[in-house]
């Protein structure tokens, strides 16, 4: 029988995601893999973490990937480059370039061996910049950071699907699933109580996977939707 894995925000660490998928999991071609987004930023391999991820979709692995407000972060920045003008000798500035390089842009252009914006090829960023927003299943919606319940239609509300981190669930809205999500980092035991109690309209899968000097967090985490089984991969990327 098939299963249905979710994976949520990665950060950049490939050795980790790699020993997850490799030694925890260990998928079939006919398991399904979805990433809840903010595959780069922070941590020591975004472009590892794009291409490993990539070359799964390659080989044939059903991957199922969103977007995260780290992807979106990117891709904005890296527009702005290109609509940048120069003014005689003087450059305009890249305001979005600026805040992305301060929340873990820096990071991700060292691991593309890059010092301009515009050396990121091309084909990252439009993977980057196609990935949805949030994906129905039979019975969870997955979704980054949440979804905005206080409009009549959760799903028009894009910006907070990037980026809320607070939001009360009304289950009705989305067809009575649940909802996973990522984006705010809680404890291993917080995980643990939200997957194993049914009460819980929501599950938040993000332990922080680059905060590997913070007790109860720094693991990236899987969990099998059928079972509720989940897979917990320490940080190898930052020892």
């Amino acid at each position: 029988m098939s299963k249905q894995w979710v994976i949520p925000d990665i950060h950049g660490c490939f050795r980790s995601l790699r020993s997850l998928v490799e030694s925890h999991i260990v998928p079939a071609k006919d398991d399904r893999i979805y990433f809840l987004g903010d595959f780069v930023d922070r941590g020591p391999d975004s472009k590892g973490v794009l291409d490993y991820v990539m070359n799964l979709q390659e080989q044939g692995y059903n991957i199922n990937a969103i977007k995260g407000n780290h992807e979106e972060f990117f891709v904005k920045a890296w527009d702005e480059e290109q609509d940048l003008k120069s003014f005689l000798i003087f450059k305009q500035a890249n305001k979005s370039k600026s805040q992305w390089l301060k929340h873990g842009g820096a990071e991700a252009m060292m691991s593309f061996g890059a010092e301009n914006l515009n050396e990121i090829p091309v084909h990252y960023i439009e993977w980057m910049r196609n990935l949805p927003l949030y994906i129905e299943l039979d019975k969870f919606v997955l979704v980054h950071a949440g979804l905005n319940f206080d409009i009549p239609d959760p799903y028009e509300d894009t910006q907070t699907m990037l980026w809320v981190r607070e939001f009360k669930v009304r289950p009705y809205k989305i067809g009575y699933r649940r909802l996973i999500h990522g984006h705010v980092p809680v404890s291993l035991d917080f995980i643990d109580l939200t997957i194993n109690s049914t009460g819980y309209p929501f599950i938040d899968l993000d332990n922080g996977c680059y905060m590997s000097n913070r007790s109860g967090f720094g693991n990236l985490i899987a969990l099998e939707m059928d079972s509720m089984e989940m897979k917990v991969q320490p940080n190898i990327d930052m020892e």
